[in-house]
């Protein structure tokens, strides 16, 4: 079984209060000593995990980015797919609110969208299985363990999904340069899912016509476009203030 890296002081202690279990080891690096390092020691402590010290190069070895100094080896994730949609809407307690991505396959803005998506209080991501950004390490540590925190699901037939929640009652919200209404003007409360595209082509034509209404974020200056992590935090938090 080959172990998956955690990295980077948020990500490994929200993995550490989340989900302990699936923690095989941890690696800090020798000399770091500081509050934040020894939450996280006592943490690992506390579920009896092994922290072994080890030099900076090493640990660069361990982890694909910045690890600042400490790198969690986890067993690989069970990755929720469409079969666990069923239950993980039936247990939400009041109005769904999703995100759906299309098309975002960096997995920087991967990370970036789901930590404002925890922050707004977003149940649940779902997003197509081609051309999108697979959860992975980096994506994780841009989280900083939002990640650990909101359900990330890719699907096989995005459309048909669309289709799923919009039989739940679930109005689906697309976002779309050529739109007339702005994200300011459009109702956002009671159960709702959004959609954002990628930068630059944004949402595909089938994604767009199963859409109940598209919505664009208004410009003012010479930009055309938002990148998709900063545009999907403008409109979480109009959704979020309308929603009250």
């Amino acid at each position: 079984m080959k172990l998956e890296s955690v990295y980077g002081i948020h990500a490994v202690t929200t993995l550490l209060q989340r989900s302990p279990d699936q923690v095989v080891e941890v690696w800090v690096q020798k000399g770091r000593v500081d509050a934040k390092m020894q939450k996280i020691l006592d943490l690992a402590e506390a579920e009896g995990l092994s922290v072994m010290e080890a030099d900076k190069g090493l640990l660069n070895q361990k982890a694909e980015g910045n690890h600042q100094g400490i790198v969690a080896l986890r067993k690989p994730v069970q990755g929720k797919s469409e079969k666990h949609l069923p239950d993980i809407l039936d247990n939400i307690d009041g109005d769904p609110f999703v995100l759906i991505l299309d098309g975002v396959t960096d997995p920087h803005n991967l990370g970036a969208v789901l930590r404002t998506a925890d922050a707004a209080g977003v149940h649940l991501v779902i997003a197509p299985k081609d051309k999108s950004a697979p959860l992975t390490a980096v994506a994780a540590k841009v989280a900083c363990g939002a990640a650990e925190a909101v359900p990330y699901i890719q699907v096989t037939n995005l459309a048909r999904t669309m289709k799923d929640l919009q039989e739940r009652g679930i109005w689906i919200i697309g976002t779309a340069g050529e739109a007339t209404t702005t994200i300011y003007q459009q109702d956002c409360k009671g159960p709702l899912a959004l959609v954002m595209g990628a930068e630059g082509p944004g949402m595909r034509r089938l994604t767009r016509e199963h859409c109940d209404h598209l919505v664009n974020i208004p410009m003012a200056g010479e930009v055309s476009s938002l990148n998709v992590s900063v545009a999907t935090g403008v409109c979480l938090f109009e959704a979020v203030r309308q929603r009250g």
